[in-house]
């Protein structure tokens, strides 16, 4: 492995365990969204996702350019990476369309 695969992955392994421990990452911030709230960490969500999905996009472009340096391994894999936050996002939401209707369904 060369030297700047290493340090991509320490750089994505430190940004992981400050995402574990709770604390955001330098220059990442919620708009408008008390941090902790629900809603705060329901649009995190959204926005890991997104960035996810456009990371997997990017690195396709390059691939399918023949930009030299991007493996088909990292473009599957990022693929793979934004295919299962989408389906892990979609499964969220089908959990609280869900219980929104059991709770509108409840007699008073």
């Amino acid at each position: 492995m060369s030297s700047p695969v290493i340090q991509s992955a320490l750089q994505q392994m430190q940004t992981l365990a400050t995402q574990a421990a709770g604390a955001h990452a330098p220059g990442q911030q919620l708009a408008g969204v008390v941090s902790g709230s629900f809603a705060g960490e329901l649009q995190a969500a959204i926005h890991r996702v997104n960035q996810l999905q456009q990371t997997a996009s990017a690195r396709s472009d390059a691939f399918q350019a023949g930009e030299p340096g991007v493996a088909l391994n990292d473009v599957m894999v990022d693929m793979q990476k934004a295919s299962v936050a989408f389906q892990m996002g979609v499964q969220v939401r089908n959990r609280l369309v869900s219980a929104y209707k059991d709770v509108m369904n409840m007699q008073v």
